[in-house]
């Protein structure tokens, strides 16, 4: 698939009014666009790796928020969302919950809106005020260099700012493994590796288990159970919970990729949750990549078994 039938794949959720204005500007922004975002009486944005553009009522683009704009309203953003979930609100009740829907691709609308909570927990998300259209983009072989250089032995944890391209690179590292023969348990929680739909993966992870939705702890549990891998590879790790499933990974002699949010060594350290990850010696590697504006270049590496004997 094209970069543009990409875009089009996407998009084809915004609702008429909107996608008729969007959809000539395809070709032209083509491997920049990034996000579509939907504000109610807000101008419709459209999102680029440098720069943010608006829809005008005439059809045309511009970078400035004033002028002749496109804003969206509450009708726009109702019958989008419909779109988004089929029109079937309930049967995606869950991953609502979680923040954000799966469209088929793999791209994922993130959803913002008014919380109902019982007993401080969300059960239900009302009054829809922004939708932001992530388009899916696959970088097949990114994950090449650093797999050279990681080797087939001992953890390694990817740190980086949000948007710095952990997540494209812990896909593509998945489905370079398990299609050279290593057996890869995905621990897919929050959906944005595999980005399963109506139960396939729409991402191309190879020849991985995916673990979609479970809770990330149980799912590590479970696959050192069940599915006898080789390598575990998980997004956001941060917890507790995280720090004693990796000392399960460990002791049963697992190795462990995964991803954390920070930007470097002084805030991966600052956090007591990633200090105590980091204490249980599942990752022997740390790679900071370089953020947002080059996104899946490294900034430095780190052996932190080096480190600590130091």
């Amino acid at each position: 698939m094209t970069v543009n039938q990409k875009t089009a794949q996407a998009a084809a959720c915004l609702c008429p009014s909107v996608y008729r204005l969007a959809a000539p500007h395809f070709s032209e922004l083509e491997n920049k666009l990034q996000e579509i975002r939907l504000r109610v009486a807000c101008p419709a944005a459209l999102l680029c790796v440098h720069d943010t553009y608006y829809l005008t009522e005439s059809g045309g683009l511009t970078d400035l928020p004033c002028g002749d704009l496109y804003r969206v309203t509450r009708g726009d953003l109702d019958s989008t969302f419909q779109r988004i979930c089929d029109y079937s609100v309930y049967a995606r009740q869950r991953e609502l919950l979680g923040g954000f829907i799966t469209l088929r691709g793999g791209h994922r609308v993130g959803v913002c809106g008014t919380a109902v909570t019982q007993n401080g927990t969300i059960i239900n998300v009302r009054g829809i005020s922004s939708l932001n259209i992530r388009i899916a983009r696959e970088h097949r072989g990114c994950g090449e260099g650093v797999l050279r250089r990681i080797g087939n032995k001992g953890g390694v944890l990817l740190c980086g700012a949000p948007c710095s391209g952990k997540t494209t690179l812990l896909r593509d590292l998945a489905r370079l493994l398990s299609e050279r023969g290593q057996t890869v348990s995905l621990i897919d929680e929050r959906g944005e590796l595999a980005a399963v739909y109506d139960g396939e993966p729409q991402n191309d992870v190879g020849f991985c288990d995916v673990f979609n939705g479970y809770p990330r702890a149980q799912a590590i549990e479970q696959a050192l159970r069940c599915m006898s891998p080789q390598v575990i590879i998980c997004d956001e790790i941060g917890s507790e919970e995280d720090a004693l499933a990796l000392r399960q990974c460990l002791h049963s002699g697992v190795r462990v990729i995964a991803a954390a949010h920070a930007a470097d060594r002084e805030e991966l350290y600052a956090r007591p949750a990633l200090r105590e990850i980091l204490a249980t010696g599942a990752f022997s590697t740390l790679i900071f990549l370089r953020g947002r504006d080059h996104a899946g270049e490294i900034a430095s590496w780190s052996r932190e078994g080096e480190r600590r004997a130091a």
